[in-house]
């Protein structure tokens, strides 16, 4: 059962910069609804891996996919992982190097990667990533056919053990140093944004970027 905040476990629990965190269950769900990208950890062959990879949110579920033949994806079934999701704000310019820092948003999500079985349950997972990453092409593109899906997995992982930390405003400067002539100390947003539509060159004639995609062009929130 899901509640309004995140209620820290063991290896949740933020030690370092507990000012940082969060405990309001509704900034997670912000930082994953606004990205597109995590890092999966898993452990492969005793070595730990990290990997890039897209996801969807559904509720308190995280879907993750990949080729079934992948070892990184066979080696997080049914197994404990790690998913971390950054979102990079700015950088902190200090008057002392030792203050230089960034303004971020990110989650630590620990727990066990439950395969999805089932065609129905399958498509859903894959609905989510796709919608995620790039709205409204589940229904204008062609759907996964059995081949397909067949040479797709697909992980669910629960969002109960969760971590948040964010990082903002300007620096946290010695005393000693604010009053440093000439230095300047601030913050260097980062702003970001989608360009235009590059057509496939493959393309039919009579293809136009529809309307979900010219619509994400422009600032990206």
């Amino acid at each position: 059962m899901t509640t309004d905040a995140l209620s820290p476990t063991g290896r949740s629990t933020i030690r370092r910069g507990k000012d940082r965190a969060r405990t309001d269950r509704a900034e997670l769900y912000n930082l994953l609804d606004g990205g597109m990208l995590c890092h999966l950890g898993v452990v492969l062959d005793g070595a730990p891996l990290v990997l890039p990879t897209c996801y969807g949110r559904d509720g308190d579920t995280l879907y993750l996919h990949g080729s079934s033949g992948a070892a990184s994806l066979r080696a997080a079934e049914g197994t404990e992982v790690c998913v971390t999701v950054t979102e990079l704000d700015g950088i902190v310019y200090a008057r002392s190097v030792f203050h230089f820092s960034v303004n971020y948003r990110s989650a630590v999500i620990h727990g066990r990667a439950v395969p999805v079985t089932g065609d129905e349950a399958r498509l859903h997972g894959l609905r989510t990533l796709t919608e995620q990453v790039a709205p409204g092409s589940w229904d204008h593109a062609r759907l996964p056919n059995r081949r397909e899906l067949a040479a797709t997995t697909v992980l669910a992982l629960d969002l109960s053990e969760a971590a948040v930390k964010v990082r903002s405003g300007p620096p946290g400067d010695d005393e000693a140093d604010l009053g440093t002539p000439g230095v300047w100390a601030g913050v260097l947003p980062l702003r970001r944004s989608w360009g235009e539509p590059e057509p496939c060159p493959l393309l039919s004639p009579d293809a136009v970027p529809p309307a979900h995609v010219q619509s994400r062009t422009g600032p990206i929130a």
